[in-house]
């Protein structure tokens, strides 16, 4: 029993050990020398966080860019709209009459005919 007695106090005493020893692996990888020899590694890491930033703001500029694009496509749509449904008005028969007479022409009272040169 005396020796089952020391192997539980042993395991008690295990996770606390393993706790140290995670803390002070933790700390000789954080260590200076452990900087200095992943310095390659923390500037790929530093290189990659600049391009996702980088990447980040032109994505979100582009966006902005589109949607201005956007707006004035439909603001430009509905002037088109505006002066294709102004020229259909100005063009009826009754419109051209109108700005006829201010001219100072008058409708012809008798059909429209074609002249044509005599055959010999």
């Amino acid at each position: 029993m005396s020796s089952e007695e020391k192997n539980v106090p042993q395991t008690a005493g295990v996770p606390t050990e393993r706790v140290r020893s995670d803390w002070r692996s933790l700390v000789e990888k954080v260590s200076y020398k452990a900087i200095v020899n992943n310095i390659p590694f923390l500037a790929f890491l530093v290189l990659l966080c600049v391009l996702y930033i980088s990447n980040s703001q032109r994505a979100i500029d582009m966006q902005r860019e589109l949607n201005a694009k956007n707006k004035e496509l439909k603001e430009l749509r509905w002037k088109y709209m505006d002066v294709k449904s102004q020229l259909m008005y100005v063009k009826t028969e009754t419109q051209v009459m109108k700005n006829a007479e201010k001219l100072g022409l008058k409708p012809s009272l008798m059909p429209a005919y074609k002249i044509e040169e005599a055959k010999k």
